[in-house]
């Protein structure tokens, strides 16, 4: 039990505004690799419920028709700038594709700024409900330092600086703009039908149940679903913490593991290349051709 939590003493030693992307790498790679995956499997899900972010996503049709292939090219993208950092080369050229990716459709400032901060906040949420440990202040810390620089890459104006002020500013953007929209709807149907697809045929019904047991109800009513019973609640939640408690006595992981690694990701058995990840749109066939709020395609820094 000592032995488990080494890691976290490694963590404590470094510096959370400078050491940050080490100290990220650390946390999501060795102490929580799984429950961060479905952390922003969730942050990415919630985006859904602003209907301007869900409308959208719904229009380029990537999530209702190419969904395994998005899913992919998001997380690898992403796990890219983790494993290899701002400044390497295969770290550039993912922040580069993503803001390409970016430039082609009208999305607001103030909607990539909540995008990130779910990035921030809902990870800090998840493990304090079904991590084997919570996360300290110093991860905290080094979190909201680690998207404060993907946030600067991306060239989002007005990034919140503490961890404090990535959840203040997430909690108002929902109270503010989560609503119905049935494109949304759609892109989140598509969503569940996409984590369903990962399990034999006959248990799809159950993840699907599952998955809604895990969302709250501000997305619940923005969506239109039923509110799952208190026992299908009961079940899902507490199988998790069950999960966290047997996670916490095993020794602690000895090599990272990366989003790449994932079983989920499954449309490149043979390899990829980051530069031909994500999406190519056509100026004005979906999206608006006209910048608004958009990133640069290399940002300074």
């Amino acid at each position: 039990m000592v032995q488990r939590y080494e890691r976290l003493k490694e963590i404590q030693r470094l510096d959370p505004e400078r050491d940050f992307l080490e100290i990220y790498r650390l946390t999501v790679t060795y102490e929580f690799p799984w429950d961060i995956t479905r952390a922003l499997e969730l942050a990415l899900y919630r985006t859904y419920a602003v209907p301007s972010i869900g409308r959208l996503l719904a229009e380029t049709a990537e999530l209702t028709e190419r969904s395994q292939k998005r899913y992919d090219d998001t997380a690898l993208l992403l796990d890219a700038v983790v494993e290899h950092g701002f400044d390497s080369e295969r770290g550039r050229t993912a922040v580069r594709r993503i803001n390409r990716m970016h430039r082609s459709y009208d999305i607001s400032n103030d909607d990539m700024r909540y995008v990130l901060c779910t990035f921030v906040v809902t990870p800090k949420r998840w493990i304090d409900a079904y991590g084997w440990r919570r996360l300290s202040g110093h991860e905290l810390r080094a979190f909201a330092a680690y998207y404060r620089t993907l946030g600067a890459h991306m060239g989002i104006q007005d990034v919140p600086q503490t961890y404090e002020d990535f959840e203040r500013l997430l909690d108002a953007y929902e109270d503010e703009h989560f609503g119905w929209d049935r494109g949304a709807r759609a892109v989140s149907d598509a969503t569940l039908a996409l984590m369903g697809s990962w399990y034999p045929r006959p248990l799809a019904p159950v993840v699907r149940r599952a998955s809604l047991a895990l969302l709250d109800d501000s997305l619940l009513r923005a969506f239109r679903y039923a509110r799952p019973g208190p026992l299908t609640r009961g079940l899902t939640r507490g199988s998790l913490r069950l999960r966290a408690r047997a996670v916490r006595l095993l020794p602690p992981r000895q090599s990272p593991h990366y989003a790449r690694q994932n079983p989920e990701i499954k449309g490149y058995p043979h390899g990829y290349e980051l530069a031909r990840l994500g999406t190519f749109p056509t100026p004005g066939v979906r999206g608006c051709p006209m910048p608004h709020g958009r990133p640069p395609e290399e940002p300074a820094g």
